[in-house]
């Protein structure tokens, strides 16, 4: 019975993301981000449920890529879509009813906004990748797409609750998408070590850079609520260089 329950939080992780997409689609952004949040809490857990309950198995393995591919990889794409549609002044959305629009060229379909979809490939191809990695156990290479994709679900929540003329003129900027969805996929991809908040133990010695990584980001969610979440994967890089020069 114990080796379904990984499996099981792996399956809620997809169908917070699938929640999401519907939600993301209509607009509702921030509906759609809690189902993120929720969902990147299922994949947290499902491993970890994995390993303390010494269940861990190649389905497990692939149905987590799989669950991840949709929250973590097809939401993010969606969301970069719609906000790349905000900047070229387009709805995005089809009009009148679905029987009045069945063929192509009935339906209105940007083509700058489309490049938001490349965070979506980029994310298929780092998840099939870390499948075929055995070196990523302790640490990851590249940016992990859960962390992506708070990158980008944030974009609308910092717009939503802390509205500012300055702000959302800079995100609603579409050469400031453009090069953050080019940054987001090398960053999926890059061949940058990055520590995993997995815990062998709890001593400080070991574990120094993750509990000062985790004290920094109470701090900086506490300071800047979700304007902090850019600033965290950030540190998050520049904290993994760090480490990583002061280990070799």
């Amino acid at each position: 019975m114990k080796q379904h329950i990984p499996n099981a939080l792996t399956l809620l992780n997809l169908l917070c993301g699938s929640i999401a997409v519907i939600f993301a689609i209509q607009d509702n952004f921030i509906t759609a981000s809690f189902f993120v949040f929720l969902g990147i809490f299922f994949d947290f857990f499902d491993g970890f449920a994995a390993r303390k309950l010494n269940v861990q198995s190649e389905l497990g393995l692939q149905l987590d890529s799989l669950a991840d591919m949709v929250t973590s990889g097809l939401v993010p794409g969606i969301v970069m879509y719609k906000l790349l549609a905000l900047t070229v002044n387009t709805s995005n959305t089809v009009d009148g009813d679905w029987s009045s629009n069945t063929g192509w060229l009935d339906f209105d379909l940007p083509i700058l906004p489309l490049l938001g979809l490349l965070i979506t490939l980029a994310s298929a191809y780092r998840l099939a990748n870390f499948n075929l990695d055995t070196e990523q156990q302790n640490f990851f290479k590249g940016l992990p797409t859960p962390a992506n994709t708070l990158l980008i679900v944030s974009l609308p929540l910092i717009m939503e609750f802390q509205d500012s003329d300055f702000i959302n003129g800079i995100i609603l900027n579409k050469w400031f998408l453009i090069g953050l969805t080019f940054l987001s996929c090398y960053l999926l991809n890059a061949n940058i070590k990055l520590f995993a908040l997995k815990f062998k133990d709890w001593s400080f010695k070991t574990n120094a850079t993750r509990y000062i990584f985790i004290l920094l980001c109470i701090v900086l969610l506490i300071t800047l609520q979700f304007a902090a979440i850019p600033t965290i994967i950030l540190l998050y890089i520049i904290m993994s260089v760090l480490d990583n020069l002061t280990t070799k």
